[in-house]
């Protein structure tokens, strides 16, 4: 397979796309903090959104990120009964989501200290989210998911499993309308693959996972035109996994990829065909 159509994948959303989307303005809101311009000249928000929830700020130096006023305040849940939910009314359509998480409170810096789950339009995204796992102590954690928005509103939710969820920063993009790529999953006998492929791409900053469905065998990418909005601007690696409607994994792919070295303004469309063995 080509290293470029390799490079065009991993820089590409796995959903359809909604035209409506594309005339909302990236969300960016700094958690329980006031208006602020990151190292982008991208505005951040003052908190908005949410239906509870209490501040938490323990400034400290957070590695991994040239925003540290991102990481002053936070919010958290403090209801252990109920949920910390932000809500959003934005144009139907398909989004990114990113989630800035820090820890930087003492007595959670070990495994398993603050345990919490996200949901996204009611969906569980983040299962048992572990800061510390995940990035240890005064590190930025930024976790991201892809959204379909169907009624007007983007909903994300924090629950608590162990001590209190917290949340620094949330960033919501609405998908681009760049070119297309088809993928097309098949039997040697020409017979479409029912099931859905799941992909992860990360870098040491980021995360960030989604899962689409297959129509009869394909699924079908948009391109993302400035992979940087995400904070995709160093090198990451792409893993994506076809899964059949009985749960065998029948392909998988893992690449690592620097974005700085692609150049994807000649691409217009593409088609990607994979012919998987029938378990």
């Amino acid at each position: 397979m080509h290293n470029k159509l390799l490079g065009i994948i991993a820089l590409f959303l796995f959903t359809s796309l909604s035209s409506a989307a594309q005339t909302q303005p990236p969300i960016r809101i700094n958690c329980e903090g006031p208006n602020y311009t990151d190292s982008k000249g991208q505005l951040w928000q003052a908190d908005y959104g949410y239906n509870g929830g209490a501040l938490s700020s323990l400034p400290a130096t957070i590695k991994g990120t040239a925003d540290q006023g991102l990481f002053l305040t936070a919010r958290k849940n403090e209801n252990s009964r109920a949920s910390l939910i932000y809500s959003f009314n934005i144009p139907n359509g398909a989004y990114h989501v990113n989630l800035y998480f820090a820890e930087t409170w003492v007595p959670a810096m070990a495994v398993g200290r603050r345990v919490f789950n996200v949901k996204m339009q009611g969906n569980p995204v983040f299962t048992n989210l572990d800061i510390f796992a995940e990035a240890g102590a005064y590190a930025a954690l930024i976790k991201g998911a892809d959204i379909t928005v169907s009624n007007n509103w983007a909903t994300i939710e924090f629950d608590n499993v162990v001590d209190v969820a917290k949340i620094f920063a949330i960033e919501i993009l609405p998908g681009s309308s760049g070119p297309a790529l088809s993928m097309n999953f098949q039997y040697p006998d020409g017979t479409p693959v029912a099931g859905s492929l799941a992909y992860t791409i990360s870098s040491s900053l980021l995360s960030f996972s989604g899962n689409a469905p297959l129509v009869n065998g394909q699924v079908r990418c948009a391109l993302l035109a400035n992979p940087s909005a995400m904070g995709i601007s160093m090198q990451f690696t792409m893993t994506a996994t076809l899964t059949d409607s009985a749960g065998h994994s029948l392909w998988t792919l893992n690449m690592g990829m620097n974005p700085s070295q692609l150049n994807l303004a000649a691409v217009q469309q593409s088609m990607l065909t994979v012919v998987v063995q029938k378990m």
